[in-house]
């Protein structure tokens, strides 16, 4: 066990990647979900998005929802922002923790953001600018980080070029997105090690998606080369409405479950995580893909009848 970390920090991303995905959601379950997240242990959460309503009309509501939260004063919220003004919104909202995005693919960054990887690098260098000088901090977020649902295999020295521009534009963090689940432990590692021999003292954050099952897998892969921050979706809510095929962000408590029952710390209530999921299903109206949620933790035991 020595191998692996002592503590792992989840960061909580269904009130806005999993909504999103979804039909437009009342604000007041949005409200009751965001603060039902916050009383489960969970240190991070990404909570809105300040995105164009005709882009992702699911996120229309971000100030309201950010107005009506019961914010937990141990939580970190974070908002995610497609450019200048989104970032203008969020910093004027009171957010100090932005995230924004860049796909590593060009056609998926045309098909989400309407501009060429580089174009948006260049817009992003000069919002890194505008947030600092607000006192803030900013995540860039490296989508198709492992493949590209339109262009296939991404180069992994295609992604680490990205993560170069993003850190001389002074990124405080960066995080990998499996956006369609393309990644594998072997492509995790290799991409893990091509970063850090270049950024060794840059913080690193990977978001999976379970699409095609490999989820857990890859962060096992990553846990083994020490990273700590993860992202995850209660209930496994989300996807990308701009990739074909990106169904299901890792299950929140599917994560905490395992890493608990490895010795790993996550500081989460897996319980109260489990209701949470059960909220967010009510909230949807589906069923949701968590398998903790339908079996229950390992711990559970059947009633003899």
């Amino acid at each position: 066990m020595s191998r692996y970390p002592a503590k792992v920090s989840l960061r909580e991303v269904g009130p806005r990647d999993g909504l999103q995905n979804e039909a437009p959601v009342p604000t007041a379950d949005k409200i009751a979900l965001l603060d039902a997240l916050g009383q489960t242990g969970v240190r991070r959460i990404e909570a809105v998005s300040f995105v164009h309503p005709r882009a992702i009309p699911q996120m229309a509501d971000a100030e309201e929802v950010w107005a009506g939260a019961k914010r937990n004063a141990d939580v970190a919220y974070s908002a995610l922002v497609p450019n200048a003004r989104g970032a203008e919104r969020a910093l004027a909202a009171g957010f100090t923790e932005l995230e924004v995005v860049v796909s590593a693919s060009d056609t998926h960054n045309r098909k989400n953001i309407n501009r060429s990887t580089e174009e948006s690098l260049d817009g992003i260098a000069e919002l890194i600018g505008t947030v600092h000088g607000a006192g803030g901090t900013v995540e860039v977020i490296v989508s198709t980080s492992f493949g590209c649902p339109y262009e296939g295999e991404v180069a992994t020295s295609r992604v680490v070029s990205v993560v170069d521009r993003a850190a001389a534009a002074g990124a405080d963090r960066i995080a990998f997105g499996d956006t369609t689940g393309m990644g594998t432990p072997t492509r995790v590692t290799a991409l893990v090690d091509a970063v850090r021999s270049r950024h060794a003292e840059l913080p690193l954050l990977l978001h999976f998606h379970n699409t095609r099952g490999t989820a857990l897998a890859n962060v096992l892969a990553a846990l083994q080369l020490g990273v700590t921050e993860f992202d995850a979706s209660v209930g496994g809510l989300g996807g990308c409405p701009y990739a074909p095929g990106a169904s299901g962000n890792l299950a929140s408590e599917e994560l905490v479950h395992m890493l608990e029952d490895m010795g790993i710390d996550t500081g989460v209530d897996l319980d109260a995580l489990v209701d949470a999921a059960r909220l967010a299903e009510r909230i949807v109206g589906r069923e949701l893909p968590s398998a903790v949620l339908r079996a229950g933790p390992r711990t559970r035991r059947a009633v003899l009848g």
